[in-house]
């Protein structure tokens, strides 16, 4: 005998102790006693097809509730009493009508075969409880499992997050860092310098110079963290919208001055549909956006290249605010990237950048915002076939204020 019938007959004889078993058998022998007395004091006023019928009735419950072997038990009795106490010459065994033989012989077969049956249909009932509870293990198993490996691949990303904010953080404030601190060094050295024979020390332009790159450096940090505080405002769901009815002209106006600074190498030309609607949006995170997409077309394409505006209604009730450039373009297996945390340029890229690349932080926040508008922003083909081309659209804004907007 294998071990697993052994483990079975086990379970079933401590699901099924003998003293159960035992009284299942006298159930059925009550259960036959009960009708039996019942039904005897009537007996002249019943037919003997009504007798049957009620001992069927009874074995087929016990076979139902108990199984097989107290069913045979209970057919074997009811054939007992049904030709005791029913059949002439009652209060005996003999039968003295031949066609009762028949009756009886019918009714026995009758009994036995229903006990198997609904027997069998209680097994497979019993099976298919089994089958569920196996199953809504296997379920649970699978579940565990799932949740663990959703666990492992949350924690592998939460890893490649952390190296990539490390790698970031290690790059993007330790340059500036480094830059300020050596600036402050060399004003500090120069204060020492008049105490040193033959060292001129810094004139006054050079001092100039080094306060300018620890002003544009603690820029640079400033910039740096207020991204990261807004990304994670933005996935914390925290970011909340000051919607208020604008002007496209006037948000492209208010970025081109503040983004000055990095175009003035570059040519620029700025195309608004005439008639453009207002849209109701929050206008400082709108220029926001349309900054950080100048900020990128100035960063990547060459100087005296054209960097153009557009902006225009679309039949979709949507305003669409593109900007496009001359520069090398983004891959078409990259579009979709730029807008990750982190993203890095590739080399080619990288090439000819008249400013650091950056962290990869504004595409994703600009796009956190676009999102939290009810628009969309993508990398589309520029119409001059070089160069990147960016666009984000916002409704036009007729829907009342929603929920998280001011």
């Amino acid at each position: 005998m294998s071990s697993t019938t052994s483990t079975t007959s086990i379970a079933e004889r401590r699901v099924n102790p003998p003293s159960t078993r035992h009284s299942r058998y006298l159930w059925a022998v009550f259960a036959i006693g009960i009708i039996t007395g019942l039904l005897s004091p009537f007996r002249q006023h019943i037919n003997s097809t009504t007798v049957a019928l009620a001992l069927l009735l009874a074995v087929l419950f016990i076979a139902t509730l108990f199984g097989s072997r107290p069913a045979l038990l209970a057919s074997l009795i009811a054939v007992l009493v049904f030709n005791f106490f029913f059949l002439p010459p009652f209060h005996t065994f003999t039968i003295a009508d031949p066609q009762n033989w028949i009756a009886l012989t019918a009714f026995f077969v009758t009994a036995i075969t229903v006990g198997a049956l609904s027997a069998r249909a209680r097994k497979r009932a019993e099976e298919a409880e089994r089958g569920r509870h196996q199953i809504e293990r296997l379920y649970e198993q699978l579940r565990e499992a799932f949740e663990q490996a959703s666990h492992a691949e949350a924690l592998r990303q939460s890893e490649a997050l952390k190296s990539a904010l490390l790698e970031a953080v290690t790059h993007d404030i330790r340059t500036p860092l480094t830059s300020i601190k050596a600036s402050v060094t060399t004003l500090l050295d120069d204060g020492r310098a008049p105490g040193f024979s033959g060292d001129p020390g810094l004139d006054l332009e050079g001092r100039q110079e080094l306060l300018e790159v620890i002003n544009e450096e603690a820029d640079r940090l400033n910039s740096f963290i207020q991204s990261l505080i807004e990304l994670a405002r933005i996935e914390a769901g925290a970011m909340v919208l000051r919607r208020r009815w604008g002007v496209i002209d006037e948000i492209v106006a208010a970025v081109l001055k503040r983004a000055e600074p990095l175009t003035r190498a570059h040519r620029l030309e700025v195309e608004i549909e005439k008639d453009l609607p207002a849209a109701r949006v929050d206008s400082e995170a709108i220029a926001e956006v349309l900054y950080t997409l100048v900020d990128n077309a100035s960063k990547y394409a060459p100087a005296s290249t054209l960097i153009r505006i557009t902006a225009r209604r679309t039949k979709s009730e949507m305003i669409e605010i593109a900007v496009e450039d001359e520069g090398p373009g983004i891959p078409r297996h990259l579009r979709e990237n730029v807008f990750d945390k982190f993203f890095s340029a590739t080399e080619t890229m990288r090439e000819g950048l008249a400013r650091p690349a950056g962290i990869g932080l504004g595409l994703a926040i600009a796009r956190g915002i676009v999102s939290a508008h009810g628009g969309q922003i993508w990398v589309a083909d520029s119409p001059n076939g070089k160069g990147a081309r960016l666009i984000f659209t916002v409704p036009v804004g007729d829907e009342e204020t929603s929920n998280g907007e001011q």
